[in-house]
């Protein structure tokens, strides 16, 4: 039934769907259903999430709400949801981070962001690729 090689079904990391941009915005993330402050710091953003300095214990899956001035004074609030978690323990993080992704990020402030991402260039490399990652979620998605 499966013709296709498993190899040829693989995402690559390097082939993101979006591009992250090195740049610090003040922000405010909030953990919904507490309304505990999350964090105010960014250290990379993209049209679909952006990575958050935090002292709070979140947890992927919760829900948050986020609110930051894009370039040109555009004001964005979003919903989103905590993707991935940094703790912090290797020399090239930040210090604890979360990784938030964009849910309700309507089309406009989309266009918006884009445009004002544009000229800030992505987040250098921390440290050298050895082997091929995959992206597991991208891949399970595509098949």
């Amino acid at each position: 039934m499966w013709s296709m090689k498993a190899s040829s079904l693989l995402v690559g990391l390097e082939e993101r769907a979006f591009d992250r941009h090195a740049v610090g915005l003040k922000c405010q993330v909030v953990r919904e259903r507490d309304f505990k402050l999350v964090g105010r710091k960014s250290f990379d953003v993209s049209t679909d999430g952006m990575l958050v300095s935090t002292d709070l214990d979140i947890e992927p899956g919760d829900e948050l709400l986020v609110s930051f001035k894009a370039m040109y004074g555009v004001h964005i609030d979003t919903e989103a949801t905590a993707a991935r978690i940094v703790r912090g323990l290797r020399e090239h993080d930040h210090g604890p981070c979360v990784g938030v992704h964009f849910k309700g990020l309507d089309p406009v402030a989309r266009h918006i962001l884009r445009g004002s991402l544009r000229k800030v260039p992505p987040p250098l490399p921390r440290r050298a690729r050895r082997e091929v990652r995959i992206d597991y979620a991208r891949t399970v998605l595509s098949i």
